[in-house]
């Protein structure tokens, strides 16, 4: 047996939004849609959407590490998704974590490389 792709599956309760959502924020791939299954492509990786999810908040699991939090905080927010908290800054710890809510209630971190 080989393995031919790994997939991380989100539940939604609007599939679509959901979709254009992780494909808007990061720039993903949309390679396959329907309501039941749809999938989106973001740096290698394959995020699996399932319609008919309740919309609950849901600790994923999933991190995206960006380039520069601050313009991913700003597009999140842009594009329908909330901050669960405002990230810390300060001069010891620069911003280098966000927790983050998409448009269905799934939760994930975006992190940034500390320099």
């Amino acid at each position: 047996m080989q393995v031919t792709k790994v997939k991380y599956a989100l539940w939604a309760a609007d599939w679509e939004r959901c979709v254009r959502f992780y494909a808007d924020l990061f720039g993903g791939t949309v390679t396959m849609r329907s309501e039941v299954w749809s999938e989106v492509q973001i740096a290698g990786a394959t995020i699996g959407i399932h319609g008919g999810g309740e919309g609950k908040r849901t600790w994923t699991g999933l991190t995206f590490q960006v380039d520069d939090l601050r313009e991913g905080i700003v597009r999140l927010l842009a594009c329908g998704g909330q901050l669960a908290s405002e990230p810390n800054d300060t001069p010891e710890d620069p911003l280098h974590l966000a927790m983050a809510i998409d448009p269905e209630g799934n939760e994930f971190m975006m992190t940034q490389r500390r320099h």
